[in-house]
């Protein structure tokens, strides 16, 4: 089976570039693969993995053309799907077909390069190329809530957060959700996370963290180089299959309706009057798309799978898993879903951009452990993020034409669907 690695290091899924490798791990589980190989995969080492200065190029003319760039997760299933219905085509827009690519690295590259106009990214992302690197950057929207989980090795021993000391724990970038809900776990269990390099000496109460692109995490725990993860799916559900893997704790059990990927554009599409009715249009698309993937889950998944249009290349017995099992009776040793009287999904598909979830990451993001230099947070306010980065026109129109929105339980039931007060409990 071809990969979508390429030879150039790019992370684009050009064609002529692959390279031989099972995306899926057949071939890599149980083989003996080292810390170091394993390191080279993911792409960033423990002590390399903040975000590179990419090129920022300038835009040379508006194109109304839809061109999306996505990681392989769950989480861009809105764009996907909006693209693959035809969702887009009904809003009047024109689309390209969607760009596989591997890393969060090339993924910023590519779109500062205006070589795409619509992507999802970590919602710490935006934040690091706006107020660091002054990029015109804006998020329009959420694409999904929840869809993430920490996952340990069975061979581990790791039966609660405070069994983490002296382990190896990867995230797939240090501006990401991940890493935040991860650490205030770890922290809150009295672990403190630490960034050294994985031969160093870790103190009982220490976890050393890694950063590792997401599809070199199920085989560097099926390999015994690391002992857990926090990831989006469906390499949650790829652990648990074919990595000797289980789930310790979903993120959304632990903060109840998330964000972790949110919708991005270029601050010229999102604010410029000009181009005011295409992105309306655009994220009218996208709305529709949650709202057929919230009423059709199996028939999405599969859509997605490497067994449908392979947007991502996995079985769909792997996606029909990362976007449906959800058991409390099933995830109870360890228990990993503590409140299912919150009515979450293991992903959930809603697109407001609720200010008081872009504060708090503001605000953990300041006591989060990251490599890099990130004083730019020390004068970053939470008030000031969540009022100058997001644009909240678009998405509100077009969740107001589309209730079924406020069927996800993370919305409120009752008063303004719009404003909420997060919940975060262990």
């Amino acid at each position: 089976m071809k990969s979508l690695y390429d030879k150039h290091g790019d992370g684009i899924n050009d064609p002529n570039l692959y390279i031989e490798y099972d995306p899926l791990f057949e071939g890599v589980l149980g083989t003996g693969i080292n810390r170091r190989d394993l390191l080279a995969a993911g792409g960033l080492a423990a002590l390399s993995g903040s975000l590179p200065m990419p090129s920022f190029a300038q835009e040379k003319k508006f194109n109304p053309v839809v061109k999306i760039c996505y990681i392989p997760i769950t989480d861009a299933a809105a764009l996907l799907i909006a693209h693959e219905l035809g969702l887009f085509k009904k809003e009047g827009l024109e689309s390209e077909a969607p760009t596989l690519i591997r890393g969060w690295s090339p993924l910023v590259e590519a779109f500062a390069a205006h070589r795409y106009n619509l992507t999802h990214m970590l919602i710490p992302i935006p934040i690091w190329m706006r107020y660091n690197n002054k990029y015109p950057i804006k998020i329009t929207a959420w694409d999904h809530t929840n869809g993430s989980a920490i996952v340990v090795s069975e061979k581990s021993g790791i039966k609660t957060p405070k069994d983490f000391g002296g382990k190896q724990f990867a995230v797939p970038f240090w501006y990401s959700i991940h890493n935040i809900v991860s650490q205030r776990i770890m922290k809150a269990a009295g672990i403190k996370p630490v960034i050294k390099p994985q031969d160093a000496k870790l103190a009982p109460d220490e976890c050393n963290y890694v950063v590792l692109q997401p599809p070199a995490m199920p085989p560097a725990l099926a390999a015994g180089t690391i002992d857990g993860y926090c990831v989006a799916e469906p390499f949650n559900a790829l652990g648990e299959l074919k990595a000797g893997g289980r789930v310790l704790r979903f993120t959304g059990d632990v903060w109840k309706g998330h964000p972790c990927c949110v919708v991005v554009m270029h601050e010229a599409d999102a604010m410029d009057p000009d181009r005011a009715a295409w992105a309306q249009a655009v994220h009218n698309a996208v709305i529709a798309a949650q709202i057929v993937l919230a009423e059709n889950r199996q028939e999405m998944a599969d859509l997605m799978s490497a067994d449908g249009k392979n947007y991502l290349p996995f079985p769909k017995e792997v996606v029909r898993r990362a976007m449906m099992f959800y058991d409390p009776a099933y995830y109870k040793n360890p228990q990993a879903i503590k409140h299912p009287e919150w009515g979450q999904g293991r992903i959930n598909f809603q697109g407001w951009p609720f200010r008081s979830a872009t504060e708090l990451v503001t605000k953990d993001l300041k006591e989060t452990v990251i490599t890099g230099d990130a004083r730019f947070l020390e004068t970053l306010t939470p008030q000031h993020v969540a009022n100058d980065l997001v644009n909240y026109n678009f998405v509100k129109k077009a969740l107001e034409a589309n209730p079924k929105w406020r069927n996800d339980l993370s919305v409120p039931q009752s008063g303004d669907p719009f404003t909420r007060v997060e919940t975060f409990q262990l």
